[in-house]
């Protein structure tokens, strides 16, 4: 009796070369679709269009309260001298401004969410502090600390700080009880469940709270140098408008617009390039 050896299919050793062989996991490219850039831009050009026509076509409202589009554009291209710099510090003031009010929310959030005592103390000043119109501080800033950046980059954080603190605490108070349950089974200390469980689970909370407080610190800037000597965006609104030149201090808001939409979207993007499991996990969209 002859013994055979037999070999099975999908046995490596009669597979043809390259056959049967782990495939390297495909990666995943990040693309910009079609409809990312076209579909704002035909919503920019609807509004420009209503624009036009509630200004011009059926000139339901005079051209010195909103001039129409044709003369903010020439407004605008002939104030690029002074509307470019006053761009470039706008923009500045409020990066400045929001980066410190990331910061300090990051971190208060986390001291609230760390100890119930702490959140029970501090929530309601909190609270009391976000409640207190802004533009009424504005002529208190300059008295409290001067002139120049310092009232500007003070009404950029009271304004974006809330909105961070509370997602902050939000996120971090509410982790998946599994992996917090999953951290524990591992003895794992304090600082790995924070650092590997509970904040990565909160950074989608946490960007939730910083593109709320992207535009608003985009208005805390404005409001800050309606009340500065520095020579921003804001501060040329009020020295056009002073002097009837409605259409240049409309081309100041719409420079003001478009900054904030890019400030807006290039934070979008950081988050995407950041936590790319979020859209695969949480959304179809």
């Amino acid at each position: 009796m002859t013994e055979t050896t037999g070999t099975r299919p999908g046995d490596p050793a009669t597979q043809p070369a390259g056959v049967g062989a782990p495939r390297p996991a495909p990666t995943r490219r990040f693309t910009v679709q079609p409809s990312a850039v076209g579909l704002p831009l035909l919503g920019a050009v609807i509004t420009l269009a209503v624009w036009w026509l509630v200004t011009s076509g059926l000139e339901l409202v005079h051209p010195v309260s909103l001039p129409p589009p044709q003369a903010v554009w020439s407004a605008l291209t002939a104030g690029t001298d002074v509307l470019v710099p006053a761009l470039g510090l706008t923009t500045t003031m409020t990066l400045v401004g929001f980066l410190l009010s990331a910061v300090a929310g990051v971190l208060i959030g986390m001291a609230l969410a760390a100890s119930r005592r702490v959140e029970r103390m501090f929530a309601p000043l909190l609270v009391a502090v976000n409640a207190v119109p802004k533009i009424a501080l504005g002529p208190l800033l300059v008295v409290s600390v001067g002139w120049g950046s310092k009232p500007i980059l003070t009404m950029v954080f009271l304004l974006c700080f809330f909105p961070i603190v509370l997602s902050t605490a939000t996120g971090l108070t509410t982790a998946p009880a599994d992996l917090a349950e999953l951290a524990r089974s591992l003895n794992a200390s304090w600082w790995q469940a924070f650092s590997k469980v509970r904040f990565p689970a909160a950074l989608p909370q946490i960007f939730v709270g910083l593109k709320v407080a992207m535009p608003l610190a985009a208005i805390g800037a404005v409001i800050g140098e309606f009340y500065s000597d520095k020579e921003g965006l804001g501060y040329q609104i009020l020295q056009y408008n002073g002097v009837g030149d409605t259409a240049t201090a409309w081309a100041a808001i719409v420079l003001i617009a478009l900054m904030s939409i890019g400030l807006y979207s290039a934070l979008s993007l950081v988050e995407r390039l950041a936590l790319p499991w979020v859209r695969a996990t949480t959304s179809a969209r």
